[in-house]
């Protein structure tokens, strides 16, 4: 097994569409690469403390290559803007990747280039030494899920999750 720290945009879309993936074991909202200690939601809406909202995606690379785990990152939300995603907009909603070794680091600068060609460059995702990551509270894990009526869920993570079980279908679980 293997995990990716990953951010882009409210950790709600990512966790919902990494989550529809076959070969992905567990999705863990939270929070990373800021400095201030056990932060929760509210603090980390404010801006101030540098954490993104993040999501830890383990999965199983024989089911499922990092590459499109990776790729399906960039896909699902905008790279080219900065600290921010649509309507959600602070340095909490930056587009950034996590790596926890070297061998991680060249995957997602490996991937981080395929998206800059994809997007017609201006890719602004960062790629920073993963520091400790911070379970968001249970009402943010699996979210969607819980909430598929929730206007957010319909209005933004829905169509995301329809993108990705449209473009990368030989991975979605059945159903």
């Amino acid at each position: 097994m293997r995990t990716f720290v990953l951010a882009g945009g409210c950790f709600w879309c990512l966790d919902a569409v990494y989550r529809t993936l076959d070969g992905v074991t567990d999705v863990v909202s939270g929070y990373t690469g800021g400095t201030t200690p056990d932060p929760d939601y509210e603090l980390v809406c404010t801006g101030a403390t540098g954490h993104a909202e993040a999501v830890a995606v383990t999965f199983d690379e024989e089911r499922i290559p990092a590459s499109i785990i990776l790729d399906v990152f960039f896909t699902l939300h905008d790279p080219r803007q900065l600290n921010r995603q649509g309507a959600d907009v602070g340095n909490q909603y930056r587009s950034a990747m996590f790596y926890a070794d070297d061998e991680q680091k060249a995957e997602f600068e490996a991937a981080r280039g395929r998206a800059d060609e994809i997007w017609g460059g201006g890719v602004v995702t960062s790629i920073t030494k993963l520091g400790e990551f911070y379970r968001a509270e249970e009402y943010h894990q699996d979210f969607f899920a819980k909430n598929p009526g929730q206007g957010y869920c319909l209005a933004v993570a829905l169509p995301k999750v329809n993108k990705i079980r449209k473009g990368y279908a030989e991975y979605v679980k059945a159903s």
